[in-house]
């Protein structure tokens, strides 16, 4: 079973008819003995650090997340869903994330840039090239290729080698990471039409 998790935050129905359309059965659910049985995780966000994390606690979602990705199963976090597997944002000071990926989450310099980062943008892949088992995400799918993007805080990973993609605004941050079963995007694949269904083909068929 592939599950959507639901924390009440996050184009939870996009996420679904995205991987409905590619043949694909998942569900969409907030209890935590429905992510216990999944076989693939998507965790896709909208919205503020401290909200998400104040949800995943109030719906014993949690323990259960960070139990079933330590254990091995795949996991696509997107854009919030990427930022809660750090350990802590400046969006939101005292609240810990799931801490599964050591980092930190930074906003953007809003004296030198139009925040939030709204838009098209370009993925530029690092350090593994296609066929490598991090990148499996981004099999097909060019370097320098557009997504759509809408935040206004990055992951800034400790670890360096997590990063798959990089793009540019105002600084070159990560918009893409892989960590063993963990893959997670900044940018909305959901929004990003052709690509983004890609994207999603090779997280639920190849990663």
């Amino acid at each position: 079973m592939i599950v959507i998790v639901d924390y009440g935050m996050g184009n939870l129905k996009s996420v679904e008819n995205s991987a409905r359309l590619l043949g694909f059965d998942t569900k969409i659910s907030s209890s935590p003995q429905a992510v216990k049985r999944a076989k693939k995780i998507i965790f896709p966000g909208v919205g503020h650090f401290a909200r998400a994390v104040k949800e995943l606690k109030k719906r014993k979602l949690y323990p259960v997340l960070k139990e079933k990705i330590q254990q091995g199963t795949p996991f696509l976090g997107i854009c919030l869903g990427m930022q809660v597997l750090f350990e802590e944002s400046q969006e939101a000071p005292g609240f810990r994330g799931l801490g599964l990926i050591k980092g930190t989450v930074k906003r953007f310099n809003s004296q030198k840039l139009i925040i939030p980062h709204m838009g098209w943008n370009q993925i530029r892949v690092k350090g593994l090239g296609v066929g490598d088992k991090g990148n499996r995400l981004f099999q097909g799918i060019d370097d320098g290729s557009f997504f759509y993007f809408v935040h206004s805080y990055y992951c800034a990973p400790k670890e360096k080698d997590v990063i798959l993609t990089t793009t540019d605004y105002g600084l070159e941050f990560a918009s893409s990471i892989h960590k063993d079963n963990i893959w997670a995007v900044q940018f909305h694949a959901e929004k990003s039409q052709n690509l983004g269904l890609k994207l999603f083909n090779n997280f639920l068929k190849n990663c």
